[in-house]
């Protein structure tokens, strides 16, 4: 090949060369890679794997965009927590290299520093919160160290002020409670056993490498104008609250917040996430989609038979396939590889379209430690169930595989990969585009229309993020609050008369109308509806407009007139019926029937007479003249 623009190596194993000599030719060519020899070629069935190395190849030729960037600037501050002389060796060996300071906790007293080469304190109670590049530390009882210790190092009173620090990095020794719930996704932040003289090591040589700027992906792209999480104090939402492992997500008033630097990736909001306000971006929910298509559509074309999906993330997934394909039978030919930078990015909007695509089942190999972060995708599979027994499919569904033993993982992989048989039903697929919710709309029609046992609607498990509403009409008075609260624009009004509509394809089934309405008359049925109905607002409730007994002006629908007066009759502001009919007049009739009633609350007596010097005076020779004495005024 003389010149191309873009190059795809399926060898990862000589990418450096290949590297390499791109770089020294003299044409401009993009090199890509795809593993086809371990994920393909190297097992019992090779010969038979044609297929799977076409979609491979396939899929390796998509050009799907990164995720943005968020700059880190890390100047080598480091702050190290122990108690004891290990943790002093550690902060002294970085201190050649870094900007050093060692807080001691506990009652352990490590020996004085010949040369203080970096500032030692003691601390009682100490908080963290950020992440690499910018950690802030509050320590309780904060005292510096006694610069004229001898022996043993000894500290000056503490300080009755809560201390403060700054740091880019975190290096914990104390052996004690960590500073971060899921502290190992905590990016800068360090903790190894402090009895492990190897852990430690392998912590200082990655610490004194985190100096300068620094590149982290944006994983999660926020939307708040469609955050479901609460209107007005009233919370709805708040699934990416309870799934999220590393407290990267916060409320914010009526939305949430997502810190980038603490998130690491896992996608947990983003599966859960019903209006798609929280949007993974490595990749995105069209890219998965354009991928599946790829990758199941080259396998189909090449004469592939009863797919099943591998799942797995790019590190310690491909390295337990590579050691299936080198030491043992390797992949079966109808099981296919699909990296994801974290499996549980995968929800129900992707487990849907794989089925469409032609996916028999998927397989999810579990990260190490991963086990107790996997509930979304046991969701997932929950949801995805419903759908697809209730159109009849008998496949489709997500099975975790969490062996850390390559052979018993192979064994188990080959077995389920031999239980799969032929498909029912082969649905159209379609060109992926568009959000999350279009996505999965695209995936309900397709799987409807070659659906074995089509029906027209699903009742779907509570927390399911499509459904319907029922809304009382007797004790609905069409305050209209709902409305006000539907953050996905389900409930909508009329400006020209009192009508209460629903669009049953919006609803996400947050809760907020519910929570929101104050007369408790809505309730939530989760459902998915096949038939027109769901794209067609439809009367939720309707009234007539009540008129002012005095002008005849608009100003209110009956129900909720009637409902006022029905609960202040007995009210004893409203005790008179001249009193309770002001309540079904517009606000200008109701001001003015009250200045013009004869018990018009503000009314009041004639104002007094202001009496002058002169009136005085002139009383007085009244009084004069009439025998009175001189001082009596009467």
């Amino acid at each position: 090949m003389e010149s191309a623009d873009s190059l795809l190596v399926c060898c990862t194993q000589e990418a450096p060369l290949f590297l390499d000599v791109a770089e020294d030719s003299p044409f401009r060519t993009d090199l890509s890679f795809v593993n086809i020899r371990e994920k393909a070629g190297w097992s019992r069935e090779g010969a038979s794997a044609a297929p799977k190395m076409a979609a491979l190849i396939a899929e390796a030729t998509l050009a799907i965009d990164g995720p943005q960037a968020l700059t880190l600037e890390s100047e080598g501050v480091v702050l190290v927590l122990g108690r004891d002389d290990v943790a002093m060796g550690a902060a002294a060996r970085l201190a050649d290299r870094l900007d050093v300071t060692l807080v001691l906790v506990g009652d352990e007293r490590p020996f004085a520093p010949r040369i203080a080469d970096f500032p030692v304190f003691h601390g009682g109670g100490i908080t963290a919160q950020g992440s690499f590049a910018d950690f802030t530390l509050k320590i309780a009882d904060f005292a510096a160290a006694d610069p004229s210790s001898r022996g043993t190092l000894r500290f000056l009173p503490p300080s009755p002020e809560v201390g403060t620090s700054r740091a880019d990095i975190i290096l914990d020794l104390s052996g004690g409670t960590p500073l971060f719930s899921a502290h190992e996704k905590r990016s800068g932040y360090f903790r190894p056993d402090p009895r492990d003289p190897a852990a430690i090591a392998r912590a200082l040589f990655d610490i004194t490498d985190l100096v300068g700027t620094f590149e982290k992906p944006r994983y999660v792209d926020f939307r708040a104008s469609i955050c479901a999480h609460a209107r007005s104090g009233i919370v709805g939402c708040s699934r990416c609250l309870d799934v999220c492992p590393t407290g990267a997500i916060v409320p914010a008033g009526d939305t949430v917040a997502i810190d980038p630097g603490i998130c690491e990736g896992c996608g947990n909001c983003a599966s859960v996430c019903p209006t798609g306000a929280a949007h993974y971006t490595m990749p995105d929910d069209a890219a998965i989609a354009r991928r599946l298509s790829a990758l199941l559509g080259a396998y189909a074309r090449a004469g592939g038979t009863r797919p099943v999906l591998l799942l797995h993330n790019s590190d310690d997934g491909e390295a337990m396939i590579d050691a299936i394909a080198d030491f043992g039978a390797g992949l079966p030919a109808n099981v296919i590889p699909f990296a994801l930078n974290a499996v549980t990015r995968w929800g129900l909007d992707t487990a849907l379209a794989a089925r469409v695509f032609g996916a028999c089942r998927t397989l999810v190999l579990v990260p190490p430690g991963g086990a107790n972060e996997t509930d979304t995708l046991g969701e997932a599979d929950r949801m995805a169930r419903s759908i697809l027994s209730g159109l009849g499919y008998d496949d489709g569904g997500i099975i975790l595989l969490d062996e850390r033993d390559p052979d018993a993982l192979g064994d188990r992989i080959r077995a389920l990969a031999a239980e799969v048989g032929e498909p029912a039903a082969r649905p159209q697929g379609f060109t992926p585009a568009g959000s999350k919710r279009a996505l999965m709309r695209l995936s309900l029609a397709a799987l409807h229309k070659a659906a074995p046992a089509p029906v027209d609607a699903i009742v779907l498990p509570d927390g399911s993020p499509f459904g319907t509403i029922a809304v009382d009409g007797e004790a609905c008075t069409l305050c209209l609050a709902c409305v006000g609260a539907c953050p996905a624009a389900a409930l909508k009004d009329n400006p020209d008369f009192p009508r209460l509509s629903f669009l049953e394809e919006a609803c996400v089934q947050c809760g907020l109308c519910a929570r929101t309405c104050p007369e408790d008359a809505i309730t939530l049925s989760p459902r998915i509806t096949f038939t027109g109905e769901a794209r067609s607002p439809r009367t939720m409730k309707e009234d007539q407009p009540f008129e002012c007994i005095r002008c005849g002006k608009p100003f209110g629908t009956t129900s909720t007139i009637d409902a006022i007066v029905a609960r202040m009759a007995g009210h004893a502001m409203f005790a008179d019926a001249d009193a309770l009919n002001r309540l079904k007049m517009c606000s200008d009739c109701r001001v003015i029937d009250m200045a013009e009633a004869v018990s018009d609350p503000f009314a009041a007596g004639p104002r007094p007479k202001t009496r002058t010097t002169d009136d005085y005076l002139r009383q007085r020779a009244e009084n004069r003249s009439a025998g009175h004495g001189e001082n009596d005024d009467t």
